[in-house]
């Protein structure tokens, strides 16, 4: 056991090293991010606008606001850019054979080098990120109670887990097709629509909202927003927190099981 926690430790703080060397530039890409938020306060303002800033489906222009800047807070948390292409790839071309012939778990190895990615993302963005909601302060009412700040970043650290292992199980598809950009563009599409990144699902029409709740992807961007903003609260928050956890473990069973079963039908061949 203590080999093993030795092992996990060299290869996380290998990725950590690695990461803070060339990644300096997650600075200036936070700050780029948020650029295009602008052109949505405008957006939203108009909305609310025509409105006569009455609330919209229980959201007032504030809390819009400060809804679409803390997305930024959980998608940084569950996005997995280049996950589920770059496992493919490895199977596709024959790197994953090293995983075979090697004492390293392909999915544990994985998810240490993201822990390494976002550590270092947050340690570098923080200052920016600091300063974008510095400026909106006046958008956030103030900050939320003990339990639901707790709450919330549980759900952070789920939604990145989920992020996760559902992009691994994505990228274990390339064991049966030799390509899954069509897969992942698909998902990333209604990722992009129906995880709250763009606007609150509560907004959606009742039958959209409760068709929406069947899938996992709400929980990547909306559902930890909506707990800090306290639209989930009580025995709601209770329910959804055991929701998401339910699909983390779900996801991960899934990409161990399509790793087990894409091993066993895997052909390597060459050097």
């Amino acid at each position: 056991m203590y080999a093993r926690l030795l092992t996990w430790w060299t290869i996380l703080r290998i990725c950590l090293e690695e990461r803070l060397v060339y990644r300096g530039d997650f600075a200036l890409g936070t700050l780029m991010r948020f650029l295009p938020f602008i052109t949505q306060i405008f957006l939203w303002s108009a909305v609310f606008a025509a409105r006569d800033q009455s609330p919209l489906r229980g959201y007032s222009y504030n809390e819009m606001i400060a809804y679409l800047l803390l997305t930024n807070i959980s998608r940084a948390f569950s996005s997995m850019p280049g996950l589920a292409s770059s496992i493919a790839q490895q199977i596709r071309n024959g790197e994953i054979k090293k995983f075979l012939i090697q004492p390293i778990d392909l999915i544990g190895f994985l998810l240490l080098a993201r822990v390494a990615h976002k550590v270092v993302y947050y340690v570098v963005a923080l200052a920016p990120f600091a300063l974008v909601f510095y400026l909106a302060r006046g958008f956030f009412s103030g900050w939320p109670d003990v339990t639901t700040m707790l709450a919330f970043l549980v759900s952070l650290v789920m939604a990145f887990l989920l992020g996760f292992f559902l992009e691994a199980t994505i990228g274990m598809v390339g064991f049966w097709f030799l390509e899954v950009s069509s897969l992942l563009f698909v998902y990333q599409l209604f990722s992009f629509f129906l995880s709250g990144q763009m606007f609150p699902i509560d907004i959606l029409p009742s039958a959209a909202r409760a068709a929406v709740d069947l899938l996992p992807v709400p929980y990547l961007a909306y559902f930890p927003v909506a707990v800090f903003l306290g639209k989930v609260q009580g025995t709601a928050l209770a329910w959804g927190l055991l929701v998401q956890a339910g699909w983390v473990v779900l996801f991960m069973v899934a990409s161990r099981v399509a790793l087990h079963r894409g091993l066993i039908r895997y052909s390597g061949f060459g050097g």
